[in-house]
């Protein structure tokens, strides 16, 4: 089990927000890879825990052929652009935009005056040229909800091996994923391992890469997790 911490991390940021990169996969940032980034898992390439500045905002940029999950933690986004103008995200709210070959703008504007929290995702499609879609989620306590990936006799989600996947569980609460796995954890704190004596205290910005991860939450916590399947 390795964990990357957030806070080791540089801190940097564009327009109205400042933010944190976890996973910079080479394949899309190549030699502009940050120093202690994870590479990600399958066609999982990015991961930035941000932070709007009061009424700030992403202003309208252009994507193509990459799935971006927005994940609200703290406040809210309103978001503009090519699909689902006009959209409103509060916390505990996903939003999961498929650029295709047709590609989308997007600006994602905070209207208030405090600063929010989001967690950003790309996720590599793996057939190209695709059309664009967009789709929103809730997460809610208790419950461990699939954002993203599946199979592709589904509709609930985007079809893909790559699974993502958001839970929201209650101190003494015990989650566990098989196999190998990155686990983001976006509150609370817990013990995590890969075997009996290899547990840690994992805590708020933790990234922890597994094969057969368990964790224990320690307080009420929310975690993102991605793996294969």
């Amino acid at each position: 089990m390795s964990i990357i911490r957030r806070n080791s991390l540089r801190r940097g940021g564009f327009a109205g927000l400042r933010e944190t990169r976890l996973v910079m996969s080479p394949r899309i940032f190549r030699t502009h890879r940050e120093s202690g980034t994870s590479p990600g898992i399958g066609r999982f390439v990015y991961l930035a825990d941000a932070r709007f500045m009061p009424l700030g905002e992403t202003r309208m940029h252009p994507h193509k052929e990459i799935d971006v999950i927005s994940v609200m933690v703290e406040g809210r986004i309103q978001h503009e652009g090519s699909l689902e103008h006009g959209q409103e995200l509060q916390a505990d709210g996903i939003q999961v935009q498929r650029a295709g070959g047709e590609g989308f703008t997007h600006n994602e504007i905070n209207p208030d005056n405090a600063k929010n929290r989001m967690i950003q995702l790309w996720v590599l499609p793996e057939t190209p040229g695709e059309a664009a879609s967009y789709q929103v989620f809730k997460s809610r306590p208790g419950e461990r909800k699939r954002i993203y990936g599946g199979p592709a006799e589904q509709d609930e989600t985007i079809a893909a091996h790559t699974i993502v996947e958001v839970a929201q569980i209650g101190a003494g609460d015990r989650l566990e994923q098989a196999g190998k796995s990155l686990v983001y954890v976006t509150t609370g704190e817990g013990t995590a391992g890969d075997a009996p004596d290899n547990e840690q205290v994992i805590r708020e910005g933790d990234l922890v890469e597994s094969t057969d991860f368990s964790f224990t939450a320690g307080r009420d916590s929310r975690l993102i997790i991605v793996y294969e399947k």
